[in-house]
């Protein structure tokens, strides 16, 4: 599977067909369904801001499916639209459109944009189901007509009409290899040369368009769209669902607001205590009592007292820190946050958190739907950084950013602070949140200040609100772990080994010496604890783990926090900033985070000896 940014190779492909359609109309389970692959679906824009391909065959045919951008419009605006038009424009073999049922109009917006590519195309009319729930239905034979084009009703989490939908790709396909098998050699190059021609011309056409001209086809557009599913559709006057009702009632302040305040403490609630009572009933018994002791007692048996030994079963041990640290530590919150988010995701609420929310995020300078990706960050800075692309200006992919490096920690890292801060009282959990929350503003505040630009107003599709289909619901969650399982563990356990190589080789002790004047003197905090910001470096929740091997007062420990939570972003953070954006800012970022990490930890230190907390 590819998920990386537009490569201009996969443009050249031979045999491709595009998976299209606009963001929230369930192409990732298309995707999954025809390729075997399994891809995260979530219901908001921004998951697939970058391309997914995979293989699909039919009959002795090989094609690559290529699951792109969703989308409300070609007209390039922002990064997702662009990557979506270079595809529309590369020649695919056809086009699988996946049409939304309950919000006909906005998905043939694009459909009948995408026409104008003369690209053979079957329709996939889903969610029919909803639709009918709403009092909605669509004739798809009528809108076939319209569209001159195959139009199979689907329901795509439980695969209905996937074996017609398949079927009918097949025939077009197959008709299409026929007409291009009688077309002379002769023929086809002057075809080609007629379209590059074409293109260029349009090129140049598009080039001169100003705004006012690019409104007026934009307003075409929808007046076809609308006037179309009018055509087609049959509203019958129903009663809203329970659902459906909630749904609208959640955009609403009232009684929004409430609704979200009880959302979000809940969540904490069950993140924060079954994190905690999975970590204390089983992982930690499991840890003291089984695991480390069989590891020591395996290694003392064959080794002799000494370095290895120590690097292996010691105070830092291989064996003893890695399940202490990563077992215990952290999988518990990172399986039960899993759990809460995807449930969020799946049943429609982000988007309206977005909606709700949007008058207040505009005040610190960003739209409600950063909040999207600012929430993502909470799974991992990574996708949320990548997610960034689906938004329309530049300024607000760097204010986003900016924020998601200072103030949100990785669900790994949030584990850490919750375990750490927890043991001591929940007056120091809620401490470090409303820290937190205090970054956040003052991050965002500043970066509206210092980056030039504009930000776009809110403009999302509100999904419609759904119980979570129980099997997508628990394949996400197992694709999702395992993700952590796989990209986490390995730079966590060479974390690991790095403490136990620096304590037993003693370079901690050195360091400790030389790094005093800013671990005591400054922040506060044991001179042992620099291996707390040696480890950051490499995932970001190791800033937090190392500090619980020392006896700190609850004043230390959160100074700590902060310190952890303010700290350089990991090497894989710091990777997506150079690539996203470049060099410069991922450097600018790493120093601003760290020296911002370093003053404000030694400045709550120094306040606190004046108030004598310390």
């Amino acid at each position: 599977m590819n998920m990386i940014k537009e490569d201009p190779r996969i443009l050249k492909l031979k045999n491709k067909i595009l998976l299209m359609g606009s963001p929230n109309v369930g192409k990732s389970v298309f995707f999954s369904a025809f390729t075997k692959i399994h891809v995260v679906s979530s219901n908001y824009s921004g998951t697939t801001v970058n391309y997914m391909s995979g293989d699909v065959k039919f009959d002795d045919e090989t094609y690559t499916l290529i699951d792109v951008p969703g989308t409300y419009t070609l007209d390039a605006v922002s990064e997702s639209e662009a990557i979506a038009v270079n595809f529309a424009k590369s020649n695919p073999e056809a086009i699988l459109f996946v049409l939304d049922a309950t919000n006909l109009d906005g998905s043939l917006r694009l459909a009948l944009e995408l026409k104008n590519y003369k690209i053979p195309t079957i329709y996939a009319l889903n969610m029919v189901d909803v639709a009918k729930r709403k009092g909605i239905e669509i004739d798809a034979k009528k809108l076939s007509e319209e569209l001159n084009a195959p139009v199979i009703p689907t329901v795509a989490v439980k695969e209905e009409g996937f074996e017609e939908l398949k079927n009918c790709l097949k025939k077009i396909l197959k008709e299409k290899q026929t007409s291009e098998n009688e077309e002379t050699a002769e023929e086809k190059e002057r075809s080609e040369k007629e379209e590059t021609t074409s293109e260029k011309e349009k090129t140049e056409k598009e080039s001169d368009f100003d705004k006012n001209e690019r409104m007026e086809k934009n307003v075409k557009y929808w007046e076809e769209a609308k006037a179309l599913a009018n055509k087609v559709t049959n509203k019958k006057e129903s009663e809203p669902s329970r659902l459906d009702k909630l749904g609208d009632k959640m955009t609403k302040p009232w009684p929004g607001i409430p609704i979200a305040i009880v959302v979000i403490i809940a969540a904490l609630g069950i993140v924060v205590g079954l994190g905690k009572a999975l970590r204390a009933v089983l992982l930690l018994p499991l840890v003291n009592d089984i695991i480390v002791p069989f590891f020591r007692h395996l290694f003392t048996s064959i080794l002799p007292e000494g370095v290895l030994l120590n690097v292996l079963v010691g105070e830092y041990g291989i064996f003893v820190i890695s399940f202490e640290w990563i077992l215990a530590l952290v999988v518990p919150y990172v399986i039960i946050y899993q759990f809460v988010f995807a449930f969020l995701e799946d049943c429609g609420y982000l988007p309206r958190v977005a909606v709700l929310f949007d008058n207040v995020m505009r005040k610190i300078g960003i739209q409600g739907g950063s909040l999207i990706s600012i929430m993502l960050a909470f799974g991992c800075a990574v996708p949320a950084i990548i997610g960034t692309r689906t938004m329309t200006t530049r300024k607000e992919r760097l204010i986003v950013t900016t924020i998601i490096c200072f103030a949100v920690p990785c669900i790994s890292q949030t584990g850490a602070l919750i375990a750490m801060t927890s043991e001591y009282s929940i007056w120091l959990f809620l401490a470090v949140l409303i820290s937190a929350l205090i970054i956040f503003i003052s991050v965002a505040l500043i970066s509206n200040k210092l980056i030039k630009g504009k930000v776009d107003p809110l403009a999302i599709d509100i999904p419609n609100l759904l119980i979570p289909d129980r099997k997508s619901y628990f394949k996400k969650l197992k694709i999702r772990i395992k993700q952590f399982l796989w990209e986490a563990e390995g730079p966590m356990l060479f974390a690991v080994f790095i403490a136990a190589i620096f304590k037993e080789t003693g370079m901690i002790d050195i360091l400790a010496i030389w790094l005093e004047p800013l671990m005591v003197k400054w922040l506060g905090l044991p001179a042992e604890g620099v291996m707390a910001l040696i480890l950051g470096i490499i995932r970001r929740e190791m800033s937090v783990a190392p500090l619980l091997m020392h006896d700190l007062s609850g004043f230390q420990m959160y100074i700590g926090a902060i310190v952890s939570l303010l700290y350089l972003p990991c090497l894989s953070v710091f990777g997506i900033l150079a690539k996203e954006f470049d060099i410069k800012i991922a450097l600018a970022i790493v120093i601003l985070t760290t020296a911002s990490a370093l003053f404000i930890g030694g400045a709550i230190n120094h306040i606190g000896m004046f108030l004598g907390f310390a």
